[in-house]
């Protein structure tokens, strides 16, 4: 076997955790191959109530915070799941659909998703995660709550996200849950749990 072929096999076998470089958690957030990440869920102070010269101001405020702290990203996602797929499907279905009855049921079914989905629209959530590449825990410590005290300085709610809210925040991120806190840590843990249960 050459060296490609081996180099293949390799490749086939990891695991999507490996894939994206994730290792596993830590007191402070995510080890990565490239460094410990920290989570903050970050939310502008009542936004709702503030005029649109005090909201552009906030957000030059905003960017001038974040061009001083280095190794920093944003991601909006949605807080809830999407129901893009579950519309198309029922678009396909009704478009293919000859009895006029579940026709109507269809567009039934397609209102109530756009309802919930516009009730959705403004639950709106911002992940701000910060890189700390070649960091003990305790300068991991000591970034997290610099970046915490500079954000909350400038009239943002900031909470450093737990293991829990990380682990929602991924499942949304890649699509796959709603409920990502209750997922193991370690894939397929609570089956091997199970067994050792019923073997006692």
């Amino acid at each position: 076997m050459s060296i490609i072929e081996i180099g293949k096999k390799r490749r086939k076998g990891r695991s999507v955790q490996e894939l994206i470089g994730i290792k596993r958690f830590t007191d402070y957030g995510l080890l990565t191959n490239k460094g410990e990440i920290i989570f903050f869920q970050v939310s502008p102070t009542n936004i709702s109530v503030l005029s649109k010269q005090s909201i552009e101001f906030k957000i030059e405020k905003l960017k001038l915070l974040l061009s001083a702290i280095p190794d920093i990203e944003i991601t909006c996602t949605d807080s809830a799941e999407s129901f893009d797929n579950n519309k198309a499907y029922l678009h396909k279905r009704y478009d293919e659909e000859q009895n006029p009855k579940v026709k109507q049921l269809l567009s039934k079914d397609i209102a109530f998703l756009d309802d919930i989905q516009l009730e959705m629209s403004t639950a709106r959530s911002f992940v701000f995660s910060v890189k700390c590449k070649s960091k003990n825990p305790e300068q991991v410590f000591q970034t997290a709550n610099e970046v915490e005290k500079a954000i909350s300085g400038e009239d943002f709610d900031i909470k450093r996200m737990s293991k829990a809210d990380i682990k929602r925040y991924l499942g949304l991120y890649f699509g796959t849950s709603m409920n990502g806190e209750q997922m193991p840590d370690v894939d397929g843990v609570q089956y091997i749990n199970a067994n050792e249960g019923q073997e006692a």
